[in-house]
């Protein structure tokens, strides 16, 4: 593994130096207690004049024990209907087999990353080596107008070749090298969905890589992506040291259960949360997201109340939609500025849409459904 560093970017991006500095500053002086979070618009002094392409419109939430702050709502990676919006940018029927070279691709990403700034989403998060590869392209000349998360699945535990801290590793400088990065905010190592189902050894090794990674100067902060609650709630408590942000399923329907819950540990060790498949994979919508769908002003409320309704949890730090255009970005942000309790009405509605999404879930998202009670 190569241990020679970049020399930094004579650009306004910021050094691996830079947010070694920034980071220890964060914590020492911008440390603010859990009970701040969800709060619309809560800042400790000067927090604001610090967080990522800020607007007075956008809610910003800490994330965790991290004490950086980030929008209500973030971008996920995934384009799953971004063929819509570029047709035959799709090599198969596969949404990661996009042409990522496709200029109307390159421009769909960027344009969307663009409206996230102006609206004041400030996170990204990648788990795939065409997202890294995505989204660092749509951010160059201002990576640090945002946070980007890490996450090369495709060589991370899921895989047995690479459950050893230098085979971790090297996916990591891997993946840096190919997407031209100085440095990762949030490296979140993707596990198998039952993530129990690892050695304690390959958990160990996994926890070497994240601490090593941050210690070398290559990672802000650390944590994992699982589907699985009772093994997240081990690992935090575990390693609450390494385990800093934890991105885990949460959708319209998730309920936190009353006594042991996965949030208890959550909020006990201060832990960021990102919450995947808010809309349930696209299963809550009526329609194919194509600009001129005849249900898509209802599937645009849809995914408004689903959005306030996640946020009703504090414990949760944002949902991180994916999005396929500038306008989805536009309703996101809307929904977050939105009365976020929902009335009577809109529960129901809400709840009806919910019900028919779970029978509409295909076969590879019935896991879902283990996600109602948190």
């Amino acid at each position: 593994m190569e241990q020679k560093q970049s020399q930094p970017n004579k650009t306004n991006d910021l050094t691996r130096r830079d947010f070694m500095r920034d980071g220890a500053m964060t914590a020492a002086g911008l440390t603010v207690g859990f009970g701040a979070l969800g709060s619309k618009n809560t800042f400790a002094e000067g927090v604001n004049r610090n967080t990522l392409s800020y607007n007075p419109d956008m809610e910003y939430r800490r994330l965790g024990k991290t004490n950086i702050w980030v929008s209500a709502v973030c971008l996920g990676g995934h384009w799953k209907r971004v063929d819509k919006m570029v047709p035959g940018v799709f090599e198969t029927k596969a949404w990661l087999s996009a042409k990522l070279d496709m200029d109307a691709f390159v421009k769909n990403r960027r344009d969307v990353v663009t409206r996230c700034m102006e609206v004041g989403i400030n996170y990204i998060d990648a788990c795939t080596w065409q997202e890294v590869v995505t989204y660092s392209r749509a951010l160059k000349g201002r990576r640090d107008k945002m946070y980007l998360g890490f996450s090369w699945y495709q060589e991370e535990m899921r895989k047995k070749d690479f459950r050893t801290a230098n085979a971790l590793l090297g996916t990591l400088d891997k993946g840096m090298r190919e997407a031209k990065l100085d440095y990762v905010d949030v490296w979140r190592i993707t596990m198998l969905s039952q993530s129990g189902r690892h050695t304690a050894g390959e958990v160990d090794e996994m926890i070497g890589a994240l601490d090593k990674a941050r210690k070398q100067g290559k990672v802000r902060f650390t944590g994992l992506s699982s589907h699985d609650r009772e093994h997240i709630k081990w690992m935090i408590e575990t390693y609450p040291d390494t385990v800093q942000v934890v991105c885990t399923p949460y959708t319209a329907k998730s309920k936190v259960l009353p006594a042991d819950s996965v949030f208890d540990a959550v909020k006990k060790h201060d832990v960021g949360v990102f919450g995947i498949k808010p809309f349930a994979g696209t299963s809550l919508f009526k329609g194919d997201s194509s600009p001129d769908s005849p249900t898509a002003e209802e599937d645009d409320k849809l995914a408004r109340m689903a959005i306030r309704y996640i946020l009703c949890n504090p414990a949760l730090t944002a949902p991180i939609p994916g999005m396929i255009n500038p306008q989805q970005v536009d309703n996101m942000a809307r929904a977050v500025k939105e009365r976020r309790q929902l009335d009577v009405a809109e529960a129901k509605e809400l709840e009806e849409a919910m019900d028919e999404a779970w029978a509409r879930l295909p076969a590879n998202y019935h896991w879902l459904k283990d996600w109602e009670y948190v």
